[in-house]
């Protein structure tokens, strides 16, 4: 293997750009000057016309000494019109490891480097094809876990927040155009700058909008990373049964003997969007035998590190002590009080339920029929999300936390700039507020990020993409 020249950014890159394991196809991706060099060296077409820019050619891949490693399919792209705006070359072989190991180790050996994680997004972002924002919408692309995160995830690969900081910056150039003229003749008599207009102007273009997407950004936390669920109540109210209906399949033993499930069991669904990695507990009731005291402390420790609880209760009889006793210890997460059973259901135990729980949002279900697990699904996504639908627009425009925390400074900036204009400041401390908020929208997009930023970003990446 070459080492790295000195200026890494000029080097050709390869990475195998298919997952670990055995599959029909596997993929070597070289991106840099090399790449159709390395390209010629070493596949030999099995027809006359050679290597055509766009079209897959068959052939083989040949070590120098001329001995075949794999047939493949090849292609070569010419820059610009690639993904990282350099000449792209894709070696398509036979998903084998130790195939994919053996073509990789020859273009290495053509002169080619190891590209780092993420390097071949990173270098279109270099190389202006996207912008930071749409690089790490890759990543969230790669990760999806619902669709409607893959939908936010293509929706940013797009420019959908690009295209919100877009109007937001050039409202600010505007204002910007103005504040400079004032620098610039301070002693004219006309007013050039006019506080009401200018005032109505932040608001309308800037701070509004600012605000709007740092109060989405939470939502769009949510979305991508998802939430952590776990089912509490006393033995035999029926949480492996809610387990198994959330599911749509039996993952948890159910059976009328109290304590069966005395370990953990940890799932992931989609509940309308929401990537909800949800825990079966052991029942919580009071002089528990040996094993079930230590699945009993699982899942107190579970209920910690939870985002939110399910207390189940069994709606046929009325509530008991112990399982009022389990929300002891509640004081961070949200909690929805599931009725269970209601398929047995005596409905004069409902007053009764409703009055030992009164400050809890409560969901009437069976588990056994299914009967009312959408309602179940709507209370969690209210519990984490709210009442409040999105607009159609918020849809497209969803900020992680690192976006998150630059607007944040950048409304703080334009808040000051508000405050100057109502105070009547000079224009040249307006200037200086105004730049603070072009340049943390800046740093979103990547046009002032710093170099260890960029790096952390793109360690995220997998290997070849």
């Amino acid at each position: 293997m070459q080492l790295r020249p000195s200026d890494h950014n000029a080097a050709t890159i390869a990475a195998i750009s298919t997952p670990p394991g055995v599959g029909g196809i596997g993929i070597v991706r070289i991106s840099g000057t090399l790449a159709r060099p390395i390209l010629t060296k070493l596949f030999a077409p099995s027809h006359h016309a050679g290597i055509i820019p766009h079209r897959l050619s068959h052939g083989w891949i040949n070590s120098p000494d001329g001995r075949p490693l794999d047939e493949v399919m090849s292609v070569y792209l010419p820059a610009p019109h690639t993904y990282t705006r350099e000449d792209v070359v894709e070696i398509q072989c036979h998903g084998s490891t130790m195939v994919l190991q053996a073509i990789l180790a020859e273009v290495l050996a053509a002169g080619a480097i190891v590209a780092d994680p993420g390097e071949f997004t990173k270098r279109a972002f270099l190389n202006g094809r996207i912008d930071l924002t749409q690089a790490e919408a890759v990543i969230d692309l790669l990760s999806a876990r619902t669709g409607q995160g893959m939908e936010l995830a293509l929706s940013q690969l797009q420019g959908g927040l690009n295209e919100h900081l877009t109007i937001i910056r050039e409202g600010l150039m505007a204002m910007k155009a103005v504040i400079e003229v004032a620098i610039d003749f301070p002693d004219e008599e006309v007013e050039i700058i006019n506080p009401e207009t200018m005032l109505t102007k932040l608001r309308a273009a800037v701070i509004t909008p600012l605000d709007r997407l740092v109060t989405t950004a939470d939502r769009g936390k949510i979305i991508r990373e998802g939430i952590g669920v776990v089912i509490l109540g006393r033995p035999n109210v029926g949480k492996s049964s809610l387990l198994n209906s959330l599911l749509r399949e039996d993952r948890a033993i159910v059976t009328d003997l109290p304590g069966t499930t005395r370990d953990i069991i940890e799932e992931y669904l989609d509940i309308r969007g929401i990537p909800v990695r949800i825990v079966d507990t052991a029942g919580i009731r009071e002089d528990p035998e040996a094993v079930e005291e230590i699945g009993i402390k699982k899942a107190r420790q579970q209920q910690e590190k939870a985002d939110l609880v399910l207390l189940v209760v069994d709606g046929s009889i009325p509530p008991t002590r112990e399982d009022q006793a389990i929300l002891n210890g509640f004081e961070r997460q949200p909690v929805i009080l599931v009725i269970n059973k209601i398929d047995l259901v005596d409905t004069q135990t409902y007053p009764e339920i409703i009055n030992a729980f009164p400050d809890l949002p409560k969901v009437k279900l069976s588990a056994k029929t299914g009967t009312g697990l959408s309602d179940l699904e709507e209370a969690i996504r209210t519990a984490v999300i709210g009442t409040d639908r999105p607009r159609e627009t918020d849809h497209n425009c969803l900020p992680n936390i690192r976006h998150r925390a630059a607007l944040i400074k950048a409304l703080e900036a334009a808040r000051r700039i508000e405050g100057a204009i109502t105070k009547n400041l000079p224009a040249d401390l307006l200037a200086i507020d105004l730049q603070s908020v072009l340049d943390h929208l800046g740093d979103i997009i990547g046009e002032t990020t710093t170099e260890d930023i960029l790096d952390l970003i793109f360690e995220k990446f997998c290997l070849g993409k």
